[in-house]
């Protein structure tokens, strides 16, 4: 059953996020769920040859604290597909060595932080449409943006990822809007998939 599934793929991604494990560890972890969960975005007909993902070598220089500063607006993103507008609320700007980022609420049940990006790398090496650094809705918790208390967040670079789009086009995501689209090139976290 398709409901069950995606239950057990979003609490995989949970538990891999929250494990006490490496980056190296993380990533050898997170290509074996593609190749092997029936709910991967990995089209089923290219498993048996996926060889896992490509990234940008561990850069410890990515890894930044950083002030989250209150901030309102509201953003709707058509995701083309089943979801339809997806509504999401500015709860804060991160002002990062890259460019200031707003960090959204997806307003829907249950809700979540969402941080996408769009760097200088996008299209260059990574996804065109950019990354993410978290998706909680997802089950991407503590690794990419990590609370510290207070209104400081510690951002790990490291683990932007690619949405389900990148690999799939079965699938439709909402992409950085135009405030989360930074100038510099950000060398970490996920490349292209093909």
């Amino acid at each position: 059953m398709d409901a069950l599934e995606l239950t057990d793929y979003r609490a995989a991604v949970a538990r891999m996020y929250l494990a006490d494990t490496s980056l190296a560890e993380f990533r050898a972890e997170r290509d074996k769920l593609f190749a092997t969960h029936p709910q991967s975005a990995i089209a089923e007909d290219e498993r048996a040859a996926f060889g896992g993902l490509r990234y940008f070598p561990a850069n410890d220089s990515v890894i930044v604290e950083a002030e989250v500063r209150p901030a309102d607006g509201e953003i709707d993103i058509d995701t083309g597909g089943p979801d339809g507008v997806v509504h999401y609320n500015r709860v804060g700007i991160i002002l990062t060595p890259y460019g200031e980022l707003s960090l959204w609420w997806i307003e829907a049940y249950g809700g979540g932080l969402f941080l996408p990006v769009r760097d200088a790398t996008c299209g260059q090496g990574a996804y065109g449409g950019g990354r993410y650094l978290t998706d909680t809705v997802k089950g991407t918790h503590g690794r990419g943006l990590e609370p510290l208390g207070g209104s400081r967040v510690r951002l790990d670079f490291n683990y932007l990822y690619n949405p389900s789009c990148a690999y799939n086009d079965a699938y439709l995501c909402p992409l950085a809007p135009p405030e989360n689209t930074v100038s510099a090139a950000i060398e970490a976290g996920e490349l292209t998939y093909h």
